[in-house]
């Protein structure tokens, strides 16, 4: 047996009688190399083209509203906004659940296919139809993007790196986001009538990439064996194995899963994780999606200046990347857990505290905190979802909790104006995320299973 198969690192494997070890604790085994670099990078692509779609629309339907080949009214343009989220709801649900019976990779694969054509739809549209479509279409493919990938991510990690690289692909999230602006506020105001087109193809240059990187990464394992394709799985496993230069070894065979019934997600076994991931899940995006995209607004009431409120939400936006990175390094010393639980309640102390401020410096402060504690918690997310179910139920669970931070997405901006015309406004958009943030905290501590250092089979 090898070193790296053996590393102090990782959780020894129980016994078996036989000694001989299974191709997931092969994998497990393994030292993060090359290979789980390449899944990271090409998983981490697609969070990116999530950002910049998001962070990106804005900025595009403001352009189409002005193109004289739409003049789009106010309630077109929000039909144009809401119908990606929409699609994303839709294809979390259902990209999950056609990943459980066809495959990870199966979707995997598919996903910036669907993206790249739908984009490339939009670009080209010259009615309103075509943009709806293009943008439902757009949904369906991210939306189905970010569950399955950060579920084969999960099921291809060593066990010492797995929260780590499932958080870190959040981090794609936030340089997605950060390029989205670059692009919006460089390319559309200077390339004329075709500005807002140019963005959009601009933005799927890296596509190509990650299409062919994807075309390389083996099928899930897990997945393989549950199908009783032997031979696919262990080639697999000797895929990650030659990365490191390991020896490949004798495994004893896989065993098929039972049948998959997805309504096992509400049963007596798993509704108390189901409703405790779910709620997060809603929360998180909606204080992003509600207090992030009005932010600008939140603080132009605070302050009275719109063009200084930009400036104020850039540096806000800029926090989340250490949010990212103190996440994904703590989720492997803590425990996600605790991790996400002291994320969420930091986010209420935020919330509060950004409610009470004053001054310019106190809402900078507290609202950067607000942003790094919100999107650390997001990251933590993604690596609790893929852990705390089976495989036959993995790709549905992550994806139906997904799907439900969808909704909140398409519920969050709809429900904000509706809070800033309540006494208060401003104040009472933080205080509603300050109390949920606090009760959801006291849930994950509560009702999470911890999994730090452990198989995802255990």
């Amino acid at each position: 047996m090898t070193t790296a198969q053996t590393s102090p690192s990782a959780r020894p494997a129980a016994a078996r009688a036989d000694g001989m070890l299974t191709r997931n604790e092969r994998l497990d085994r393994l030292p993060f190399n090359k290979a789980h670099r390449k899944l990271l990078v090409a998983s981490g692509i697609g969070w990116a083209f999530d950002a910049m779609d998001v962070g990106l629309v804005s900025f595009v339907v403001a352009a189409i509203a002005a193109d004289p080949h739409f003049n789009l009214s106010a309630t077109e343009k929000s039909w144009v906004l809401s119908i990606g989220f929409v699609g994303m709801a839709i294809g979390a649900a259902l990209g999950g659940f056609v990943a459980d019976r066809v495959g990870r990779k199966t979707v995997f694969a598919a996903t910036l296919v669907i993206f790249g054509l739908a984009n490339a739809g939009m670009a080209f549209s010259w009615t309103l139809a075509a943009l709806l479509i293009a943008r439902f279409v757009i949904g369906l493919g991210l939306g189905a993007e970010l569950p399955v990938a950060s579920t084969l991510v999960s099921e291809f990690s060593p066990t010492a790196q797995r929260g780590r690289m499932t958080v870190l692909l959040e981090s794609f999230w936030a340089v997605g986001w950060i390029i989205a602006a670059m692009i919006g506020y460089f390319v559309i105001p200077n390339t004329g009538d075709w500005g807002w087109r140019w963005a959009l193809l601009i933005g799927a240059l890296p596509l190509l990439y990650a299409i062919v990187t994807r075309a390389h990464i083996p099928e899930s394992v897990r997945f393989l064996e549950a199908q009783g394709r032997e031979d696919e799985a262990e080639k697999a496993v000797r895929y990650f194995e030659a990365a490191s230069g390991v020896a490949p070894v004798d495994s004893p065979k896989g065993h098929p899963l039972p049948k998959i019934r997805t309504r096992e997600l509400f049963g007596s076994k798993y509704i108390a994780r189901t409703a405790a991931i779910w709620a997060t899940w809603f929360f998180v995006n909606f204080s992003y999606y509600g207090a992030f995209t009005w932010m600008p607004s939140l603080l132009a009431d605070q302050f009275g200046s719109l063009t200084k409120s930009f400036g104020y939400t850039l540096a806000i936006s800029i926090a989340q990347l250490p949010g990212y990175f103190l996440a994904a390094w703590l989720v492997e010393v803590w425990g996600r857990r605790k991790t996400l639980s002291v994320f969420l309640a930091v986010s209420a102390v935020a919330a509060f505290l950004f409610s009470q401020a004053g001054s310019v410096a106190l809402v900078l402060v507290f609202g950067m905190l607000l942003s790094a504690s919100n999107l650390g918690a997001w990251g933590v997310l993604y690596a609790v979802t893929p852990e705390i179910y089976p495989t036959r139920l993995r790709g549905a669970a992550a994806g139906a909790a997904a799907a439900c931070g969808r909704v909140a997405a398409i519920i969050a901006p709809l429900l904000v104006p509706w809070f800033l015309t309540m006494s208060g406004g401003d104040k009472t958009v933080a205080f509603v995320i300050f109390a949920a943030a606090f009760v959801l905290a006291c849930v994950a501590a509560l009702c999470l299973p911890e999994r730090k250092g452990l198989d995802l089979e255990d």
